[in-house]
């Protein structure tokens, strides 16, 4: 086994074992991330074996995966280059950062003339799996600003790259 990869169980709540198995089994690396969605994610190691918990929260899950699972197994598999391409684009609407952590807003990424436009895909909520369905990238929005306004310029990581 080269990795373990396990989805949900990585939060406080009753069910989430996740975390009380790698202290009892492994080694505990760290088990939450200053990021939203995505907050619960544990990584360690069980008897050498890396293991990466991702939250159970469906859209959580998808973009763990896409920050830290996806790098981590192309790399493992010799990949030289394993990241997604990161674009500016001028933002359709404002995100809000009330937490102090790094957002990473679903949007739909399109080029309108010389540049690209990133509409948020609506409410943000992490078990809202039509914001993930109408996304092509994540607007990212770092811990320290408390607000991007619309007609800001935005970094965005794009999870479906075409270039048309």
């Amino acid at each position: 086994t080269d990795m373990l990869l396990t989805s949900g169980g990585v939060s406080m709540g009753n069910y989430d074992v996740v975390k009380d198995v790698l202290a009892e089994q492994g080694e505990i690396s760290f088990w939450t991330v200053r990021m939203k969605p995505g907050k619960p994610l544990a990584f360690g190691t069980i008897k050498g074996i890396p293991h990466l918990g991702l939250p159970g929260n469906p859209v959580s899950s998808m973009i763990t995966f896409e920050l830290f699972a996806r790098p981590a197994i192309l790399k493992m598999m010799g990949k030289k280059n394993f990241s997604k391409p990161t674009i500016e684009a001028t933002l359709d609407g404002r995100i809000r950062n009330t937490d102090g952590r790094r957002i990473f807003a679903r949007a739909t990424v399109s080029r309108e003339g010389d540049r690209y436009l990133a509409r948020v895909t609506g409410p943000q909520g992490s078990g809202i799996l039509t914001s993930m369905s109408r996304s092509n990238g994540l607007v990212i929005v770092p811990e320290d600003v408390g607000a991007v306004e619309h007609g800001e310029t935005v970094k965005v990581l794009m999870l479906d790259w075409s270039e048309e």
